[in-house]
């Protein structure tokens, strides 16, 4: 049985995802938006950030998210701000289908994390996706313009935003351009944590 397609981000109280240039990645207001996950003992471990960080359902959430996912799409955007930012053993741990007009050889990192660039759209890149998953699940990892094409599409069957408490003012709203006429939300969960607000949606068709 197929799994689940999903995205899971991080989110400003005023509905901001990222900031508006990749230069500002890893500036004080995105280190604001994520120091709930760069405390978790989790997400430290994933990326090599040394021992230490907190046990908690923060991190409990974290673990499940890297658990149930078998394959990872994203767009050439986050691909390339990741490339320069990730260690060498990149965070996935699956293989990642990198949409993008760019030809490239796929890119074996250490760790289980395979790059695979894929040239003909978002949904040849799910396909290929979801076969790498099994049946596991596929997540959007991002970045915002690539979850908003997937959700236009009628792709994702599930969603799960983390509110953060920062304000950023301006740069990539997760649903500038949604296409909300076509969908619906269900609640799925909704839980509050000392630092964040975890809330998860399954999507359905009006």
């Amino acid at each position: 049985m197929a799994g689940k397609v999903f995205f899971s981000v991080s989110m400003s109280l005023d509905g901001f995802i990222a900031p508006g240039s990749l230069g500002e990645l890893m500036g004080r207001q995105w280190m604001e938006l994520q120091r709930w996950a760069f405390r978790q003992r989790f997400f430290r471990e994933n990326l090599k950030l040394g021992e230490g960080g907190e046990e908690g359902r923060d991190n409990d959430i974290a673990r499940e998210t890297f658990e149930r996912t078998g394959a990872n799409v994203m767009g050439k955007r986050m691909f390339d701000a990741g490339e320069q930012m990730w260690p060498e053993d990149a965070p996935f741990h699956t293989p990642v289908f990198v949409v993008t007009h760019e030809k490239r050889k796929v890119w074996e990192r250490p760790g289980g994390t395979t790059f695979h660039f894929v040239n003909d759209g978002i949904e040849t890149a799910l396909d290929q996706a979801r076969e790498a998953a099994g049946d596991r699940d596929v997540r959007i990892a991002g970045g915002g313009a690539t979850i908003l094409e997937y959700v236009n599409a009628g792709l994702i069957d599930e969603f799960t935003i983390t509110l953060s408490p920062v304000l950023f003012g301006s740069g990539i709203r997760l649903f500038e351009g949604v296409d909300a006429g076509r969908m619906a939300l269900e609640p799925v969960r909704a839980e509050s944590t000392e630092r964040v607000t975890h809330l998860t949606y399954a999507v359905r068709e009006r």
